[in-house]
């Protein structure tokens, strides 16, 4: 696993990258023929992982339920975020993954409750929830990069 661990902390860092290096009003602008914007892209990445790793395998979250609240699956963007939050969430970018590895590392994910992702893959352990967590967050990187190139046009 410290393949899929290696390449969680890339992404995340990715992911941080463009978290602190894109303006809160880029971050939150939904750019022409998009639903959603870089900044729920990213807190919905997190809000993922703890859904997939700890709610199926009966663990308490790591982080507020705030995040899974308003950044699950089938939630909106939230316009209004301000610079704290951003602050916060490239907080939780780093530590969820570091916090993961631990919890991993001390058998806290023995019991996982099956589940079908809407992506069609059957996620029947742990080890299954961390690598489809993987793909589902570089695919949100690829979303969010197409959202940069977005709005970059739209600048100019």
């Amino acid at each position: 696993m410290n393949y899929h661990f290696q390449a969680h902390r890339q992404v995340r860092n990715n992911l941080l990258v463009i978290l602190q290096e894109t303006s809160v009003q880029d971050l939150t602008l939904i750019p022409d023929g998009f639903n959603n914007n870089i900044y729920w892209n990213i807190a919905h990445t997190v809000a993922t992982q703890q859904l997939l790793c700890y709610y199926l395998s009966g663990n308490p979250f790591r982080i507020d339920k705030y995040w899974i609240e308003n950044y699950k699956k089938g939630t909106l963007p939230n316009m209004d975020v301000q610079q704290s939050e951003v602050e916060d969430l490239a907080f939780l970018l780093t530590e969820t993954s570091r916090i993961m590895m631990k919890d991993y590392d001390a058998d806290f994910f023995s019991d996982y409750t099956p589940y079908t992702t809407s992506f069609g893959l059957d996620l029947k352990n742990i080890q299954d929830a961390i690598i489809f967590n993987n793909m589902h967050e570089s695919l949100h990187y690829g979303y969010i990069m197409a959202q940069k190139r977005a709005i970059l046009g739209e600048k100019f």
